[in-house]
C-alpha cells in the first residue's frame, strides 16, 4: 500500500509539475518538434536529438518488462506500454501505482519467451549507449542549459528521461523473485546502480523458469 501512495503521488506531482510549474513553451517548440519527428536535424542541439530519441528507446526497453510483469496482474500492462511511447513516465507510473506488488504464477508462452530473449536486451543496451555517448560528446551543455530553463518541452522531456532511469528497480524487484534468482546479492545490488545496473541486469539475467513463481 505504501508503495501504491508513494507512485501516485510521484505521479500526480510530475503531472501537477510539467502543466503548473515548468517553464512556459516558446514560439519554437511546435517546429522543433516537427524537426525531430522527420530528422531534420540541421542546427539542433545533438544533446536535445538524443535525449528525443532515447525516450523512444527507453519504453522499447521497458516493453518486455511491463508485458512480462503483466503476465501475473490483472492490470493490463500492454496499455500502459504502448502509451508509454508517446508520454513516457506519464504511463509507467500509474502502472507501477496500481499494479498488485505480488504476481500470481503464470506459465511462459512463445511470446513471453520472445520478449525474454537477451539478444534483445543487449541490443537495445547498445543502441541505448551509442545514441546517449554520442549525445553527451557532441551536445552543447551550455546551450542545453539555457533551453531546459525556457523551453517546457525540453524541461519536462529531460526529467521524463531521469525518473524512466530510476524507476526500473521498481519492475526489476520482483522480476528477482520471477526468475528465482531473489536470494543472490549481485543480482540484487546491481538493479539500484541507476543505468549500468540496470542494463548489467538485463544482459546478465537468467532466462525466465517454465513456470514463474511467486516465491
Amino acid at each position: 500500500m505504501i508503495k501504491k501512495i508513494a507512485f501516485s503521488i510521484i505521479w500526480l506531482g510530475f503531472i501537477s509539475y510539467a502543466f503548473l510549474l515548468a517553464p512556459p513553451n516558446n514560439a519554437n517548440t511546435s517546429e522543433l518538434i516537427e524537426k525531430l519527428i522527420n530528422f531534420e536535424l540541421e542546427g539542433i542541439n545533438p544533446l536535445i536529438v538524443a535525449i528525443f530519441n532515447l525516450m523512444g528507446v527507453l519504453p522499447l526497453i521497458y516493453a518486455p518488462l511491463l508485458i512480462i510483469d503483466g503476465n501475473g496482474q490483472k492490470l493490463p500492462a500492454w496499455i500502459f506500454t504502448f502509451i508509454s511511447f508517446g508520454v513516457g513516465a506519464f504511463a509507467i507510473l500509474p502502472y507501477l501505482a496500481f499494479r498488485e506488488p505480488d504476481f500470481s504464477q503464470e506459465k511462459t508462452n512463445w511470446f513471453i519467451k520472445i520478449l525474454d530473449f537477451r539478444l534483445i536486451n543487449l541490443l537495445l543496451v547498445i543502441l541505448f549507449v551509442v545514441i546517449f555517448t554520442s549525445g553527451i560528446i557532441e551536445g552543447d551543455w551550455n546551450e542545453f542549459v539555457v533551453q531546459w530553463q525556457n523551453s517546457r518541452f525540453i524541461h519536462v522531456m529531460s526529467l521524463d528521461f531521469c525518473l524512466l532511469i530510476l524507476l526500473f528497480p521498481a519492475l526489476l524487484l520482483d522480476d528477482l523473485g520471477r526468475r528465482q534468482i531473489n536470494h543472490s546479492l549481485f543480482f540484487k545490488t546491481i538493479i539500484w546502480i541507476p543505468l549500468i545496473g540496470t542494463f548489467l541486469y538485463l544482459c546478465l539475467r537468467p532466462s525466465l523458469p517454465e513456470k514463474m513463481s511467486s516465491e
